[in-house]
């Protein structure tokens, strides 16, 4: 995802959005909030349509910008884990706004 410039950052909104923009890492944090710890396979899981690539590159994203923590386990096969870090914690109050809005908000089922 290429960055935005310093000039564009210098609105909350903007700056916000370059870190937590796009279709799936709100939906990452809110995963790793909601089951805790989870390794990779298990995140693909709670998100099955989001590809190996995208959910991969998503993570590292996360990662660069502190709000997950990856603890790699050196043992045969390799074990990954996935955290929140304190950083993420403080986006929980949105994303139960958010999901709380989406409630309300949704279309009713037919």
């Amino acid at each position: 995802m290429q960055k935005w410039s310093p000039n564009e950052c210098k609105c909350s909104i903007t700056y916000t959005l370059s870190v937590v923009g796009g279709k799936w890492k709100w939906l990452i944090l809110y995963k790793l909030f909601e089951n805790g710890v989870q390794r990779y396979g298990e995140l693909k899981r709670t998100i099955p349509l989001i590809t190996h690539k995208m959910l991969s590159q998503q993570l590292k994203e996360l990662e660069a910008e502190n709000l997950i923590y990856r603890n790699e386990y050196h043992q045969v096969p390799p074990k990954v884990e996935y955290s929140l870090t304190e950083k993420g914690e403080t986006l929980i109050p949105i994303l139960q706004l958010m999901s709380s809005w989406g409630e309300k908000n949704k279309p009713g089922e037919v």
